[in-house]
C-alpha cells in the first residue's frame, strides 16, 4: 500500500483504495492509503505547528528545495508522464507534457522565492516610514482535482511553500498516483518535518476537515461547481482565505473570415483532446453562418481520422473518459441532445478496444442552439455542439451569455474583431486563432463569473492568494 506522508513520514492509512486504469480496467496501478479523521488531525497538527518557523526560513532554502524538486520532476517526466496517463486516461504524450509543465512550475516558483517584493512609501505625516510587505498564510489546504494529476497540484503547492506556507494536499480520489509520486520527490528535498503533508482519503473525511478546522488558514480547490459553491461556503464561514477554480462552458467562435484549416484545429484541440476533460475546453463552438457547412465538414474529417484507444498506445489521438461515472454522465448528455433536436452529426457511441476501458468516440452535435442543456451545462467529455450565427455581434452576445467565464476564443483574420473581442469577451482567459485548452505557466489562470472565485493561480499573480499584506509605521 502506497502511505500517507505526515510530519515528515510515510504512515499507513485507516483503509485503502485500489487505482484502476481507465485504459483497461483490469490493471490495478496500485492500492492507495485513506486517512480518516484521527489521521486527518494528525497532518493538520504537523503543519500547524511547523508554520512559524517555515514562515521565517531563508529564501534560499526554499529556492533550493522546489528547484530540486524541479529538476527530479523533469529529468524523470517521461517514467511520470506514463504514470499520469495509465491512472487518469490523456495520451502518453499528454501526460509526459504534463508531467514538464509541473516540473518547469516549481522551476518559476524556486526564483519566486527571491523575488517577493514590498514597498517602502514615504508617509503623508512628518517623521513616519512606511513599509508594505507580504507574508505567508500559514497553513494551506489544497484539494486537487482528477483531470490534471500533476500539473494542477504542483501550481498550487510551489507557491505555497515558495511563499513560506505549510501544505495539505488530498488528491482525487482517482488519482493518487501522480502526487504520491510527486510527495516521493518533495519528502527528499530537505523540508522541515511538517511542512508538506500528503493525506489521501475522501472528501467527506479529508476534505471537510480541511474546510472546518480553524488551524487551515487557506483552502485552494478546483473541481465542479456544486462542489465549489459549497467549499466557499464553508471556507468564509470561519473567515478562512478561499480560492475555488470550477468549471466552464467554453465558447470559440469562428467567424466568415477564418482560416479554415486554423478554425478546425483549434475546434479539435479545445474540444477533444484530453479526452474533453479540461475545464478549459471549448465545447460550445459558435460558427458564422458563412462558413458553417464547410466548417462542419472539415471537422466530421477530422474526428474521423482520429485514433481512440489505450492512453499508452503509440499513434493514439483519444484515450479513455476517466471511469465508468464521467462515461455515464456523457452518455446521458448525448441522449440529452438527440431529444434536444440537436443534428448528431458525428460519434456519440463507445468504442470497444482490445483492453475494457471507458472508450467514447468524439462526439459532434450540430445545429444548436445556445439555450440548449448540452450548450449551457458543462459535460466535462469529448462532446462538442456547432452553433450557427447570423454575425459577429451574434457571435459574442452568444459567447457571453453564459453562467461561466473562464476561456473564450475566437477564430479571425479581421484585427478589428480580435481586438474588440478581446476587449469584451467576459472571460478571465481569452485566445485568438489558438485553441482554448491550454495556457502557458507562468501568467495567470483563472476566469470570472461561475468559474472562479478569489484571486488567480499561477505566475506571479499567485502572490495574492499565498500571502497576506502588512503595513508597517515606524517613526524616525
Amino acid at each position: 500500500m502506497k502511505q500517507n506522508y505526515i510530519n515528515g513520514a510515510w504512515v499507513d492509512g485507516a483503509s485503502s483504495s485500489a487505482n484502476i486504469n481507465p485504459s483497461n480496467t483490469n490493471d490495478i496501478i496500485g492500492h492507495y492509503a485513506q486517512a480518516d479523521a484521527q489521521q486527518t488531525e494528525l497532518a493538520i497538527a504537523a503543519a500547524a505547528a511547523a508554520a512559524p518557523g517555515w514562515a521565517l526560513s531563508n529564501i534560499q532554502v526554499r529556492a533550493d528545495a522546489l528547484d530540486k524538486i524541479g529538476s527530479e520532476i523533469l529529468a524523470r517526466k517521461e517514467e511520470l508522464g506514463t504514470l499520469l496517463s495509465r491512472e487518469e486516461g490523456k495520451t502518453r504524450p499528454e501526460g509526459i507534457g504534463e508531467v514538464a509543465r509541473a516540473g518547469a512550475i516549481f522551476k518559476f516558483f524556486a526564483q519566486e522565492c527571491l523575488r517577493l517584493r514590498g514597498d517602502k512609501l514615504p508617509s503623508v505625516r512628518p517623521n513616519l516610514d512606511v513599509e508594505v510587505t507580504r507574508e505567508p498564510v500559514g497553513v494551506v489546504g489544497i484539494i486537487a482535482p482528477w483531470n490534471f494529476p500533476i500539473a494542477i497540484p504542483s501550481w498550487k503547492i510551489a507557491p505555497a511553500l515558495a511563499y513560506g506556507n505549510c501544505v495539505l494536499i488530498k488528491p482525487a480520489e482517482l488519482v493518487p498516483a501522480s502526487v504520491w509520486a510527486l510527495t516521493e520527490i518533495i519528502s527528499r528535498a530537505g523540508l522541515p518535518p511538517g511542512v508538506f503533508n500528503l493525506v489521501m482519503g475522501r472528501g467527506s473525511v479529508v476534505g471537510q476537515a480541511f474546510l472546518h478546522d480553524r488551524r487551515v488558514n487557506a483552502i485552494s480547490f478546483t473541481g465542479s461547481a456544486a462542489t465549489g459553491a459549497k467549499v466557499a461556503s464553508a471556507a468564509i464561514g470561519r473567515m478562512a482565505k478561499v480560492q475555488i477554480e470550477m468549471g466552464g462552458k467554453n465558447p470559440l467562435i469562428v467567424l466568415n473570415d477564418a482560416d479554415l484549416a486554423t478554425a478546425v484545429n483549434c475546434a479539435v484541440q479545445g474540444s477533444f483532446f484530453s479526452t474533453g476533460q479540461r475545464c478549459t475546453a471549448s465545447s460550445r463552438l459558435i460558427v458564422e453562418k458563412g462558413i458553417y457547412p464547410a466548417f462542419v465538414a472539415a471537422m466530421k474529417e477530422k474526428l474521423a481520422a482520429l485514433t481512440v484507444g489505450d492512453a499508452l498506445g503509440a499513434g493514439i489521438d483519444i484515450g479513455p473518459v476517466v471511469d465508468q461515472s464521467q462515461l455515464d454522465q456523457d452518455m446521458e448528455y448525448i441522449g440529452i441532445g438527440r431529444e434536444e433536436g440537436a443534428t448528431l452529426a458525428f460519434g456519440g457511441d463507445r468504442i470497444e478496444c482490445a483492453t475494457p476501458g471507458f472508450f467514447l468516440r468524439p462526439t459532434l452535435f450540430t445545429e444548436c442552439s445556445n439555450d440548449m442543456r448540452i450548450s449551457r451545462e458543462e459535460i466535462f467529455g469529448p462532446v462538442g455542439m456547432v452553433i450557427p450565427a447570423d454575425s459577429y455581434e451574434h457571435a459574442l452576445a452568444m459567447a457571453n451569455d453564459t453562467e461561466f467565464g473562464l476561456a473564450s476564443g475566437i477564430v479571425t483574420t479581421s484585427l478589428k474583431y480580435a481586438t474588440h473581442f478581446k476587449r469584451h469577451a467576459e472571460a478571465g482567459m481569452v485566445m485568438v486563432n489558438v485553441p482554448t485548452a491550454g495556457v502557458d505557466y507562468h501568467v495567470p489562470f483563472g476566469g470570472r463569473k461561475g468559474s472562479s472565485y478569489g484571486s488567480r493561480e499561477q505566475g506571479t499573480y499567485a502572490a495574492e492568494f499565498f500571502t497576506t499584506v502588512k503595513t508597517a509605521y515606524c517613526g524616525v
